[in-house]
């Protein structure tokens, strides 16, 4: 393809200072939502929900703040209701949902995330135990349930478990035994299916990957990959799919709702073919007709960003930057543009591509698997 000599430039649309903000880019901390992008950012003892178009129209304030029911449990990955009436936090001992003024609207409980089996708890609901372990919770796009990934009850023979709890009141509606013996894990959701997926990191044991449908009475369509390689790394809402990137970063996969595979993409070659370069997990859908992946260990000491064509994942572009320096990782955002973290200023900046000539016809064609 001509590697480096078929470039794209990146054109910077602002640069802004927000609390955690390189958990937009290294973290899950984008909640996308139909029409809207937003940042779910920890903010010493609260959660703080911003809209990121009006943050870099210089509107920095937060949209709505929601305080922290154990602020010394800096661990799990929360989410916020669509329409940010509330927030449902990811504890140690417990799923807990919280009203916009701060009151409790109920609480899930679960055995405790530490890595001691039977360890003894003082009793006080601020009490942190040891072990880094954390699950993750997510609120539906219809508002309507929770999904949250959590030890499995006590007394049941499997490790852990996914349950579906009715949003307004906690109740328990579904429950899927896991397997795995998660480190960390999050979700992923598919508006116009209805589909949600779990993505559980286990460390050295692989990650495990599931998805599964609430169709108001039961779950349906329920898929359940318990030992993988692959990692979760984004869905687009025009697009029955999703993407994901091998634990390794050999190949960047492009999947039918159903998990079937649609492209494969490897790393582009690199000039030293004694050091290959292999993607990062960071990675996603710049559109729906483009995704954006990053090499590491390639002839750039900071790696490269690329524009890959979506329908076949096949390298388009090599993304070049003002200063010549391809500024880390990336967060593409679903709309055109894509996040980047400046450590030494503490920014976030956010990019497009420059527009391509009229030989780029091929890149607005529409992924139509």
């Amino acid at each position: 393809m001509g590697g480096e000599r078929t470039t794209v430039e990146a054109v910077l649309h602002g640069a802004v200072a927000l609390p955690g903000g390189r958990e937009l880019v290294t973290g899950v901390g984008v909640e996308g939502r139909a029409g809207s992008r937003r940042a779910v950012l920890l903010d010493g003892a609260r959660l703080a929900v911003f809209d990121l178009d009006a943050v870099f129209d210089g509107r920095p304030e937060p949209s709505v703040v929601f305080p922290l029911p154990w602020p010394g449990w800096t661990n799990g990955v929360h989410s916020v209701s669509p329409d940010a009436s509330f927030a449902v936090f990811s504890g140690q001992r417990a799923v807990r949902a919280v009203n916009g003024d701060g009151t409790t609207r109920w609480e899930h409980p679960h055995p405790c995330w530490g890595p001691e089996l039977g360890h003894p708890h003082s009793g006080d609901e601020q009490e942190v135990c040891a072990g880094s372990e954390q699950g993750s919770c997510w609120v539906s796009d219809d508002g309507r349930v929770v999904w949250a990934h959590t030890p499995g009850s006590s007394g049941d023979d499997y490790a852990e478990e996914w349950v579906v709890l009715d949003a307004v009141d906690g109740r328990p509606l579904a429950r899927q035994p896991l397997e795995s013996v998660a480190s960390a894990s999050h979700h992923r959701s598919h508006p116009e299916s209805g589909r949600v997926g779990l993505c559980v990191g286990m460390g050295q044991d692989g990650v495990g990957l599931y998805w599964a449908h609430w169709d108001g009475e039961r779950l349906r369509d329920v898929q359940l990959e318990e030992a993988g390689e692959r990692i979760l790394m984004d869905v687009h809402p025009d697009l029955p799919a999703y993407l994901t990137v091998d634990q390794g970063g050999w190949d960047v996969q492009l999947h039918g709702l159903d998990g079937t595979t649609l492209a494969e993409g490897a790393a582009p070659p690199a000039a030293d073919p004694d050091d290959p370069p292999c993607w990062d997990w960071y990675c996603g859908f710049v559109d729906p007709h483009t995704v954006l992946a990053s090499t590491l260990d390639s002839d750039d000491d900071h790696g490269a960003h690329w524009l890959l064509d979506t329908a076949t994942l096949t390298p388009r572009r090599r993304i070049t930057y003002p200063d010549a320096r391809t500024p880390g990782y990336a967060r593409p955002l679903g709309d055109g543009t894509w996040l980047t973290f400046d450590t030494p200023s503490g920014l976030l900046h956010r990019w497009s591509a420059k527009p391509a000539p009229a030989d780029e016809e091929a890149i607005g064609q529409r992924f139509t698997g």
